[in-house]
């Protein structure tokens, strides 16, 4: 099968080549027969070319051409010209010509694809993954996939002006703890052990600072088996980063400059720096959320001031316990109807809250049932505190502090989606949301673990909290946070064997389990570690923001369904009895 490569792509060629004798190669997208004339929309991954087999021009070609349906992958030669009057295609980069063919040469035929190979596509997902590869043809897909390719090189090409060097990592490594579940590789060689695949590279790229790497990044894989989601995969990408002699500070400067290339260079915005700054604490109170979405108003307060004598039973009890009630103003929902409201109450109760209270803001004054357990201050208060105005809705919420903020904050989101408060053309919101607790207590298991990792350093001026009141403890700890998102998280890491060990305690590890565990970690401290710290992009989430998507699935190659299947190529999948019996390792049915 003889055939010329390609003079042009098929997303090339313009006006000043009319004339010009070329040879395209590429897909047939769609066919069009008008009258004995045929047009093929030629397409490959730079565009589409419209290409015309016309019997009075070459009529060999015109017969070659009656094959051609879609799929088909062909070789043509022709002439360039314009288009005739009338027919141009402006949705087309080169929708003002088209291109004469005098010869064709078929490459390989199509069977009929399952979906249409077309951006606007009505088809279930697990179709699409199961034919990835005829999905990956379409344009959105594509771009998608050079979207993430920029996004590399930028990366790479500004780690590399800063000095930094790119130091790959073992994949496989030992298995410690690090708040997800490891994948397990069972080694052949050593009979009953297991490698790990990693969650991260954390304390590889803690072992590089003491190797006095200084500054260190990677592109990496990393690997946690826990339960999926649209922004959650089984294997993921990082832009990882480690820096020694640094404080907080340069390390907010070094991401600032990475996100104002990507603002520039990804969505031609000039983006202003210094980034915003919230505490935890304060995005907690006014967002619900330790990555806000700042996007839209809608701000919580808090409304513990306003009860705090009030003699109604459920406010007294839950200002005694050290709750919180907090607050948020809908505007203009003040005539929703009870139905309405049950309907929001209900949304919140599945979600975990007792109950919601709801009010309506008349000219005459707050409308609801529990009007009648307070006072006429109160309600005054009330009102002030919200900003209420007649026509607007008041949503409170009363109970544990942090299980109550975050339930706001997710009706916060219900309220804003219901409001349609966040625009297609909405200002992208980045921010640092920082002084994070550093540790997190779960009410199931009646312990505290570590919030981020234990690697995370404290403040200085709470170390001696960590044996007297865990829960008062903040970390150095920060996350970057895009359009209510978690694109990145860092923090200052614990270089000090003995506050490392104290940590250690912290989070209930005996002493064996350290030294089995984190051992040649402790030990690298005793010789020399510097002060360092960092960050971790996950790029699948940030490419999807760019990219516009709703699931990280559009924005890599190959992904797994929300069960970590391949559908494609159907993984997970049994293996032979003797490759199970040389890692010496026994299905159980």
């Amino acid at each position: 099968m003889q055939f010329k490569t390609r003079t042009h792509t098929c997303g090339e060629l313009r006006e000043e080549h009319i004339g010009r004798e070329v040879v395209l190669n590429g897909w047939a997208a769609t066919r069009r027969d008008l009258g004995g004339v045929i047009f093929i929309e030629l397409r490959d991954r730079y565009g589409i070319t419209q290409v015309v087999f016309e019997p009075g021009f070459n009529e060999q070609a015109h017969h070659e051409g009656k094959v051609l349906r879609n799929e088909y992958v062909v070789s043509i030669e022709g002439i360039v010209r314009k288009r005739p009057e009338g027919t141009e295609n402006p949705n087309l980069s080169t929708g003002t010509i088209d291109v004469l063919v005098n010869k064709m040469v078929l490459l390989n035929s199509a069977k009929t694809p399952p979906f249409m190979i077309q951006d606007e596509l009505d088809v279930h997902e697990d179709l699409r993954l199961k034919y990835r590869y005829l999905d990956l043809r379409r344009p959105k897909m594509q771009q998608n996939l050079l979207l993430r390719h920029k996004m590399y090189q930028i990366a790479r090409q500004y780690f590399d002006a800063n000095q930094f060097i790119e130091v790959e990592t073992p994949v496989l490594m030992k298995s410690t703890p690090e708040g997800a579940r490891d994948f397990l590789v069972p080694s052949r060689m050593h009979k009953g052990k297991f490698y790990a695949l990693p969650q991260s590279p954390q304390q590889y790229k803690q072992l590089l600072m003491v190797s006095g790497l200084d500054r260190y990044f990677q592109v990496v894989k990393c690997f946690r088996d826990e339960d999926l989601r649209a922004d959650r995969q089984p294997e993921f990408t990082q832009i990882d980063v480690e820096m020694s002699f640094v404080d907080q500070e340069q390390i907010f400067a070094t991401v600032e400059g990475l996100m104002k290339r990507f603002y520039k260079e990804i969505l031609n915005r000039e983006l202003e720096l210094p980034l915003p700054r919230l505490t935890f604490d304060e995005a907690m109170e006014r967002y619900g959320s330790d990555k806000p979405d700042l996007r839209f108003g809608l701000e919580m307060t808090n409304l513990n001031h306003v009860f705090s004598n009030s003699q109604f039973r459920l406010f007294q009890d839950v200002i005694t316990n050290k709750g919180v009630i907090t607050g948020l103003t809908a505007p203009g929902c003040g005539d929703y109807t009870r139905n309405q409201l049950d309907v929001l109450t209900d949304f919140i109760k599945k979600l975990g809250a007792g109950g919601l209270i709801w009010i309506r803001v008349k000219e005459e004054g707050l409308e609801s049932p529990t009007m009648k357990f307070l006072s006429e201050e109160e309600q005054k208060n009330l009102a002030a505190s919200l900003n209420a105005k007649p026509g607007d809705l008041l949503l409170l919420l009363a109970g544990p502090r942090l299980k109550t903020l975050n339930l706001m904050g997710m009706l916060r989101l219900e309220m804003a989606r219901r409001l349609q408060a966040i625009t297609p053309d909405a200002e992208p919101k980045l921010l640092w949301v920082v002084d994070f607790p550093l540790f997190e207590w779960d009410e199931e298991t009646k312990r505290f673990y570590a919030m981020h990792h234990p690697f995370t350093s404290p403040r200085v001026e709470d170390i001696p909290l960590m044996d007297t009141d865990k829960g008062a403890v903040k970390a150095r700890a920060y996350d970057l946070v895009l359009n209510g998102s978690e694109i990145a998280g860092g923090s200052i890491r614990i270089h000090s064997s003995e506050l490392q060990s104290k940590m250690f305690s912290a989070l209930g590890l005996s002493d064996e389990e350290v030294k089995e565990k984190f051992g040649f970690l402790l030990g690298a401290f005793q010789y020399g570690a510097p002060p360092h710290g960092g960050i971790a992009f996950g790029l699948d989430r940030l490419t999807m923001i760019f990219a516009g998507e709703q699931s990280i699935r559009d924005v890599i190659a190959f992904p797994k369904t929300a069960s970590g299947m391949s559908l494609m190529d159907e993984c997970p999948s049994p293996v032979d009895d003797s490759q199970l019996k040389e890692l010496h390792v026994r299905v159980r049915s």
